[in-house]
Order: structure tokens, then sequence, then C-alpha cells
């Protein structure tokens, strides 16, 4: 069945957060009601459907009440951006190209909102050199770093500016 991204549906919610879940420690492992009031407040929700839910992309733009470290981090840094809390692929979806269309997509919702940047956090500690690498091919550079999750986690915080045109199948 050929992949579809499309919105991120109420009915969606267990499986994702299962994707979500099974990402772990990449992403944290986040409860069904703290899922959904994430994909709530999102500026874009997104799930990669290749006949059932195989992967998602949630991103937030400035100026929420979102207790997220990094997303404090980048709202402190500016308020101009669009900022991706999570991106998951299931490991039968893994790279395909769909990383890159999602990120096209999140491109073309922060040129509509007129942001100067997309930004987002990987994990250094515990490592993710996969995330590392992909986020480097799509043209992020490292911002700061920071210490979360009480020490327990490090991330490199990075940001892509918005491009006039084109995207990140482009860049990729």
């Amino acid at each position: 069945m050929p992949v579809v991204i499309r919105p991120f549906t109420v009915a969606d919610l267990a499986a994702v957060v299962a994707i979500n879940d099974g990402a772990h420690p990449a992403v944290p492992i986040t409860p069904p009601d703290e899922l959904a009031e994430l994909i709530a407040m999102s500026r874009l929700a997104l799930v990669v459907d290749d006949g059932e839910p195989a992967g998602f992309v949630v991103a937030l733009g400035p100026g929420l009440a979102y207790a997220s470290e990094n997303y404090g981090w980048f709202s402190a840094r500016s308020g101009d951006f669009l900022y991706v809390d999570r991106i998951v692929l299931a490991p039968r979806r893994q790279g395909q190209g769909i990383g890159p269309r999602l990120y096209d997509a999140v491109e073309e919702a922060a040129r509509a909102d007129g942001a100067s940047e997309i930004t987002c956090e990987v994990n250094v500690r515990p490592a993710n050199p996969g995330s590392l690498a992909f986020h480097a091919r799509l043209g992020f550079v490292e911002v700061g770093r920071q210490e979360t999750k009480g020490g327990s986690t490090e991330v490199a915080l990075f940001a892509r500016p918005v491009s006039a045109i084109g995207g990140a199948a482009a860049a990729g």
C-alpha cells in the first residue's frame, strides 16, 4: 500500500502512542492523555499511513504554555519558530525518504506562519546517532546544548532557516 501523509485523527491515538513509546529512549514514553494534549496544542500533527499509522510528526508554534524544557529553551531564544517536538517512524518505514517528506510539511506550515526557522532537539546522551545524521542531512545546525530530565539526558538543540522555496527533501 502506498504511504500517505495525512492529518492526525483521534482514532490514531493508540497507534501513535505505540509508535512513540517504541522509539524510546529517542523520545520519551508518553501516556495517551499527555500525547493527546500535546497534539491538541500543536500547530501541525500529521500521521504517516501505509494502511495503518506508521509514523507521525508534531510541531508547535511559539507562545504556548508547554512545560517542555526544550520548547522553553527555544521560546527564550526567539518567538519566531516552528518547533518539532516529535518526529517518529515505525522501523518498517525508516530509511524510505518519509522523514524528509514530513519535514517538507513542517516547512510548509512554518512558511505559512511566517516563521523564520524550524527548531528541534536530538538526544546526545543517550546517543541517537541516526537522528543526528538525519537532521544534519536536512541542513539543521546545532545552536545549543542542555541537560534535561534532571541531568539524565543531554540534547543538542537544532535550528534550520525556513527557505523561501523548496524543503527538506530538496536539502537531503
